[in-house]
């Protein structure tokens, strides 16, 4: 059966509240960050995962506060991301109660960030976002939550992070985010296949059949969705047991 597949929320955090847009634009609220996490953490979600969207953007800090606040509800792993630059923000985001941390824009400006990461606090720790959308010339890396294109290519870059010691790629395909038509399953495929570390597989989910087409033909590790889950549309329990008897390991 191999690893058992992980189902993990995103919750999506500006200005304290959750929230959920579509292709990275058109933002509503979704809810209170802290009630949502005991939430999925009561469900049986396998990770949690908060992003605080705009903190790059804004070129200000992960909201501390709000990320202790909502691992003290919280007994499965919580990683965080938004805003990291430095070693110094990845302590204050551990000490807070974070057990990983996400790094993106940073980690592109800044590509020998992983290898300080890995290498003080362990490979686990450090999860690599990739927010890469296709364009006419190929899979394209962006910055600043999807507002700025580099020349960062998605399968090269991926190559790279892997190489410098992250532990996992959670990949964000823009031309599905919040679209509700499926992930990027090719171009999962295509990372899941070529690179050894595990592949979070983020942006499209809309119904049960794509988490079951994610992991089936995407070969993704685990499945990040927002949406679906904070408006209720899939529950964390009916999608595992739906999952389980498509014949997919999944921890009940």
């Amino acid at each position: 059966m191999g690893l058992a597949k992980r189902i993990i929320p995103c919750l999506d955090v500006k200005d304290g509240e959750t929230v959920k847009g579509t292709n990275f634009v058109n933002l509503r609220s979704a809810g209170d960050p802290v009630e949502l996490g005991k939430a999925y953490s009561e469900q049986g979600a396998d990770e949690l995962v908060f992003l605080d969207i705009t903190a790059s953007y804004e070129g200000r800090k992960t909201f501390t506060e709000m990320v202790t606040k909502v691992a003290e509800t919280l007994n499965i792993p919580f990683t965080v991301g938004g805003g990291i630059n430095e070693l110094a923000d990845v302590e204050r985001l551990l000490y807070a109660g974070a057990d990983k941390v996400s790094v993106n824009s940073a980690a592109i400006r800044h590509p020998e960030l992983i290898d300080q990461i890995t290498t003080r606090f362990g490979s686990q720790v450090c999860v690599c976002a990739i927010d890469a959308r296709l364009d006419e010339d190929g899979w394209h890396c962006y910055l600043k939550g999807g507002r700025e294109r580099t020349e960062r290519q998605l399968f090269e870059w991926a190559h790279e992070v892997q190489e410098r010691g992250a532990g996992e790629i959670l990949f964000t395909s823009m031309n599905h985010d919040g679209t509700k038509n499926g992930y990027a399953n090719e171009a999962l495929r295509e990372l899941a296949d070529h690179l050894s570390i595990p592949i979070i597989a983020s942006g499209g989910a809309g119904k049960k059949e794509h988490f079951r087409d994610v992991f089936v033909e995407g070969h993704a590790d685990a499945a990040l969705a927002a949406s679906v889950f904070h408006f209720g549309e899939i529950p964390v329990p009916e999608l595992k047991q739906y999952l389980t008897r498509e014949g997919i390991n999944v921890r009940l």
